[in-house]
């Protein structure tokens, strides 16, 4: 009977999809993304976060996210902490800019609330229309290069020079040759499409690094840790000030822009796309990505974000929400896996970074290069953001390049007043904005 309700409730039969199908599309996703578990919860403890805390947010976060995404849109995609932004939460806002990690999760809140609003109004297909699209490729490529660098650094390759800023690090220490050895691993399995090259990687190196004495094993399985240490701590106070405002609005920006992205882009097979009902159905999933933001706020971890690595569930079959709850059951099993993470070192979880960075940063392949209108303010809003390390401020040096490059090109026509609103605002931003 239970099966028969869900079958009608998910639309089985109008997909040509079956239990059976869904399920391990859902398992197929779970083992291309479960990595997030672990790298989440060691980016945010950077930040001074309860390690056991995090772990057990971006459990509950994704289950939460996933569920309602799955139930209101009936879409075979998972939400999860986005890795663009657990880096921006701890290596610009609490490592760069001083704030506290309440004060980054009371934002995260914040952002989570004003996307809903976005989500639920007309405002969002207008900043969507408003920013070019050489000027997201920017965006994307610009946090693929900012993510590199943070993984370089990690995995030891890199290191800071007060002479060329940046310099090649002790390549002769083990932790390095793993890092090396992790990346080779991951791309080589990726390459050969292997399901879960990325999860593989991590634990091949945290494996190796057991056996030679590098780091412990503390276990595999146990009962969930306290969520105590980060639950309801976020602090809104504090970021009601300049930087706190750019900071919100750079995670509101990354969260619109990369969510409609993302689902636009999972969506693109004929079964999906010929569904009148489609434009309603993406509106329901940024709402339920929205919501799991808020989620991540109050329990004690980064934005979320529609995965890109739903595609392998969607390739193997995955049609309906069906597949989402699966991802959902998946990662809330996932809470008794701390002691397995607690044994990953840093280095093992470098190389995932890497790849993902690498992975954004190939959009670069997508640029105009004939318009130099479009083609200058791209290069400078990808390179200043990882330069600056501040998606900000690179994003609103590049709107600022984009409407005078377009003025002197004499394409002013292509210049909406969304855009030219966001210019004059961030002239105001760049005006009185603080020196660090």
């Amino acid at each position: 009977m239970i099966q028969k309700k869900l079958a009608l409730f998910f639309e089985l039969e109008r997909y040509n999809t079956t239990f059976k199908i869904e399920l391990l599309a859902g398992l197929t996703t779970f083992l291309t993304m479960s990595y997030i578990i672990f790298v989440n919860a060691h980016i945010l403890s950077l930040s001074g976060m309860n390690f056991g805390a995090v772990f057990v947010a971006t459990c509950i976060v994704t289950t939460i996210g996933t569920f309602l995404l799955g139930i209101l849109a009936n879409y075979p995609i998972a939400i999860a902490p986005g890795m663009a932004l657990n880096t921006y939460f701890t290596f610009t806002i609490v490592q760069g800019l001083g704030f506290s990690w309440q004060s980054a999760l009371g934002a995260v809140f914040i952002s989570g609330v004003l996307f809903c609003i976005l989500t639920l109004t007309k405002l969002r297909h207008w900043l969507i229309e408003a920013i070019p699209e050489s000027l997201n490729l920017g965006i994307s490529v610009g946090v693929g290069l900012f993510i590199m660098l943070l993984a370089l650094k990690s995995g030891g390759l890199i290191k800071a020079n007060p002479n060329t800023l940046i310099t090649l690090g002790n390549i002769h220490t083990a932790p390095t040759f793993l890092f090396l050895l992790g990346f080779l691993i991951i791309a080589t399995l990726d390459h050969y499409k292997v399901l879960g090259a990325i999860l593989i990687g991590i634990l091949s190196i945290t494996l190796i690094s057991i056996l030679i004495g590098e780091s412990k094993f503390y276990g595999v399985f146990s009962l969930p840790p306290s969520i105590k240490p980060t639950l309801f701590a976020l602090d809104m106070k504090e970021v009601f000030n300049f930087h706190g405002v750019s900071i919100i609005f750079a995670f509101v920006l990354i969260g619109l822009f990369d969510g409609t992205g993302s689902v636009v882009g999972l969506l693109r097979l004929k079964r999906f796309s010929t569904d009148p009902q489609k434009p309603r159905k993406i509106s329901r999933a940024l709402f339920a990505d929205s919501v799991a933001t808020m989620s991540g706020g109050l329990l004690g971890t980064s934005s979320t974000s529609p995965f890109i690595e739903s595609e392998s569930g969607i390739r193997a079959g995955g049609s309906t929400g069906l597949t989402a709850l699966t991802i959902a059951f998946l990662f809330l099993l996932s809470l008794f896996l701390l002691p397995l993470a607690e044994s990953i070192p840093s280095y093992a979880v470098a190389p995932a970074l890497l790849y993902v960075g690498i992975l954004m940063v190939r959009n670069i392949i997508d640029l105009d290069r004939e318009d130099f209108s479009e083609f200058i303010p791209s290069i400078i809003t990808m390179t200043l953001i990882p330069f600056s390390g501040s998606i900000a401020d690179g994003l609103g040096l590049g709107i600022l390049s984009y409407i005078v490059l377009k003025l002197l090109a004499g394409q002013y026509k292509i210049l909406n007043r969304t855009l030219m609103m966001l210019g004059l605002l961030f002239i105001v931003y760049f005006i009185f904005r603080p020196q660090l």
